[in-house]
């Protein structure tokens, strides 16, 4: 089942990047047209120089967004958008824009920042901003500054943009541990849905869902799989002479030993009952009677404790292949009554009968 978690914890992630991805083409339009904007109020206010380099840093959105639509890389957009972004502060924060307005537009870098790198790379890009900004106000004397900001300004922005900072750190702390806590409470139910409460193993619902995935991929591409239906023998004395718990002792240890045994690929599910189904893809009949006669062996061999006491317990199974059926319901049919011949012909063996290397064939009752 282990595999369903990662899966979906893979399909949160392509979610997350997915709206992150949205809203970066929706930032870098919005961002296109303001610098187009303010670049052409800029150049009839009497700065020229100011506007062209609004309207290059334009360009350089767009080329950024062709490279988006012609690589679909959301990635490379946002590393490439973070680049202009910061380099446009740059010249911001040293050039004081119009009227030393520049530095304001720095307000809006905080939320975008944590937001689309994380926590730990916003804090650590941010910091190195505000390192640059302490830069710029300390020395204005510096070749490439050309703005002069006043003592009351550098104050107010540093103390406004700290606490924006903090504000917007723990804004983002709290919705990704909210999502966090949503994704893994949903994961739990889900678990909960697929599995056998007692047993630990995979319910009936889930079996369903994966033997009909099974079937279409065999549909598909022709890739056969096998069934295996197993009961335990005289499960009901158990549970008349020991007990209910005794019985429910046995089931878990059986669901140990079976998961045990079976591949990563293979699926076991509780089917009802003291009946166990195990799904094997990618096997033929033969591999799977010689798996069940393993098991079988295997649960012949092992000692069922309960409370100091050893349980008799053996199992009886059907085996059929998709090869031999032309739906799940057929295939279904095949191996219960494959299971019934089992037990009929006198339980604790595997039907169609199969030699078994491990021990001689049990001659038939």
């Amino acid at each position: 089942m282990k595999h369903l978690a990662d899966d979906r914890r893979q399909s949160a992630k392509q979610d997350e990047e997915g709206r992150a991805a949205q809203l970066l083409a929706w930032l870098s339009a919005m961002a296109l047209l303001f610098l187009l904007g303010i670049g052409a109020k800029s150049w009839f206010s009497g700065h020229g120089n100011h506007a062209v380099v609004l309207w290059c840093f334009a360009v350089l959105v767009a080329l950024n967004i062709l490279a988006f639509l012609k690589t679909r890389d959301p990635s490379q957009h946002k590393v490439g958008l973070l680049i202009v972004v910061s380099a446009l502060f740059v010249y911001l924060f040293a050039s004081g824009g119009e009227n030393n307005t520049g530095p304001l537009w720095f307000y809006v870098f905080p939320p975008l920042l944590f937001y689309l790198t994380g926590l730990r790379v916003g804090t650590l890009m941010l910091l190195v901003c505000l390192l640059f900004a302490t830069l710029v106000f300390q020395f204005p004397q510096l070749p490439f500054v050309t703005a002069e900001y006043s003592a009351d300004f550098k104050v107010r922005f540093f103390a406004t943009i700290c606490f924006e900072a903090m504000f917007c750190f723990l804004l983002e702390y709290s919705r990704r541990k909210a999502r966090n806590e949503l994704l893994a409470q949903a994961m739990s139910h889900e678990q909960a849905a697929r599995t056998d409460e007692l047993t630990g193993l995979a319910n009936r619902r889930e079996m369903q869902q994966r033997l009909q995935l099974e079937y279409n991929r065999y549909q598909r591409s022709g890739h056969h799989f096998s069934v295996a239906l197993i009961d335990l023998d005289w499960f009901k004395r158990i549970n008349d002479d020991y007990g209910h718990d005794a019985g429910d002792a046995v089931l878990r240890q059986f669901a140990e030993l079976l998961a045990q045994m079976v591949r990563q690929t293979d699926l076991a599910a509780r089917w009802g009952g003291e009946e166990f189904l195990l799904l094997l893809p990618d096997t033929s009949l033969l591999q799977a009677l010689t798996l069940s006669e393993r098991l079988r062996q295997k649960v012949a061999d092992n000692h069922f404790q309960f409370r100091g006491e050893t349980l008799p317990v053996s199992i009886s199974a059907g085996v059929s292949s998709i090869t031999q059926s032309d739906s799940i319901n057929h295939l279904l049919k095949q191996v219960d009554v494959q299971l019934y011949n089992a037990k009929a012909a006198g339980r604790n063996r595997i039907a169609p009968r199969v030699k078994s290397r491990l021990t001689p064939a049990i001659p038939d009752a």
